[in-house]
């Protein structure tokens, strides 16, 4: 086998991870952080990297090499490289080996994710001239997806609008849901899971037998959940309410529901252990928000169980959903008669292991699982056509 170097990158940052695909172990982990400012930094393998910043993502990335070269481990094993892109689009369903065609249509895409997909972008230009010899995977956040029916994706709008829903978090929900049927100890193809990605971007998936039906995020990561600074739904009369009432552009509202909204929006903070600190203080926002952030969770729920007829598992994944024992309990609040009920014990209980927190003999097993998004596309990229087994010589 050999190893695979996965690269997330981001407006202002490159995470990275080095595994190997013959032990699925972790060799490397770190990030570049601040790119494009004189405080950047950078963090390999947990340790602060002295630096003096980084002028670009290629500056970077060569930080990065330089760092691998004098602490290890070496790079010599890598057989490809594999890159985190959010928005593919209807024209990626899996994963694609990277040439001049794939960047150009990544490109085009910007549009749809103008905050991601320039610096999944440059974070794939910038890895293919570090590492022309090897292949190079994109690996996409929607792609997961591009099964859902048309009636799920389908925007009651004028059809010359050309939008629909795609999905985000793809990576996670297919990861999470497969770990789900291996601890029921079930074929995939015959579990039906509602996955609740639950961190500062949030989103619900109904996975149908290894395929997703249904989705929470939509056209953009916008929809859905209420999330860290993102509104979630929102009655889209509110857009033209808000502009003539307070003058605001189109832009200036569209930015308020991304980074002003959610929690930050309710509470004043999009850390939700600040969010709950200040609840137990009194604050009434506080309540509020996390009674509206797990009456929108709930929501999705029944109608998630609606689409899928039979549930097996609810599964909480990502920084909330598996550190947050209250959040989960107050997700599942009255719904019982849906089968669904967990054991506090094990609800509080600390792991940071996959493992099941509902009560024995519950209809639907409900499930904590750790997200492993890198591990992911670092399968699926070893998976794509085009990718040798063995590291090139």
């Amino acid at each position: 086998m050999m190893d695979v170097l996965v690269l997330n990158s981001g407006s202002s940052s490159i995470k990275y991870q080095l595994l190997d695909m013959d032990t699925r172990r972790r060799l490397a982990t770190g990030l570049v952080d601040r790119i494009g400012e004189r405080s950047g930094r950078l963090i390999h393998n947990g340790e602060d990297v002295g630096a003096d910043g980084f002028a670009d993502h290629e500056a970077g990335l060569r930080a990065v090499l330089d760092a691998f070269a004098a602490r290890g481990p070496a790079l010599d094993q890598v057989g490809a490289v594999g890159h985190r892109v959010v928005h593919g689009g209807s024209r990626f369903a899996r994963p694609e080996l990277i040439d001049d065609e794939v960047e150009a249509a990544i490109e085009e895409l910007i549009p749809l994710a103008p905050l991601h997909n320039p610096a999944n972008l440059e974070g794939i230009r910038v890895a293919r001239r570090a590492f022309p010899a090897l292949p190079h995977v994109a690996v996409f956040d929607t792609a997961f997806h591009q099964t859902l029916p048309p009636a799920a994706y389908t925007y009651a709008v004028p059809v010359e609008w050309d939008v629909r829903k795609y999905g985000f978090h793809g990576t996670s929900h297919a990861y999470v849901s497969r770990k789900a049927a291996e601890l029921l100890g079930r074929p995939y193809e015959e579990v039906n899971t509602i996955v609740l990605h639950l961190g500062n971007g949030a989103s619900a998936t109904a996975v149908r037998g290894g395929r997703s039906v249904d989705t929470s995020m939509g056209l953009t990561p916008l929809a859905g959940l209420v999330m860290g600074t993102r509104s979630g739904d929102v009655d889209p009369g509110v857009l033209p309410y808000v502009a003539r009432l307070t003058g605001l552009t189109l832009d200036e509202i569209d930015s308020a529901l991304n980074r002003e909204s959610g929690l930050r929006g309710l509470a004043g903070a999009n850390d939700l252990r600040e969010v709950w600190r200040k609840a137990d203080d009194g604050d009434p926002d506080a309540r509020l928000a996390m009674d509206v952030y797990t009456h929108r969770i709930r929501g999705y729920i029944g109608n998630y169980y609606a689409v899928l007829g039979h549930v097996d598992a609810i599964v909480f994944t990502a920084g909330v959903g598996e550190n947050d024992p209250r959040t989960r309990e107050l997700a599942l609040t009255g719904l019982d008669r849906l089968g669904i009920t967990i054991d506090p014990a094990r609800n509080t209980a600390r792991s940071a292991q996959a493992r099941t927190i509902s009560k024995d003999g519950s209809e639907v097993t409900v499930l904590v699982i750790p997200t492993d998004e890198e591990l992911e596309i670092a399968e699926q990229t070893v998976n794509t056509a085009g990718v040798g087994r063995t590291p090139p010589h």
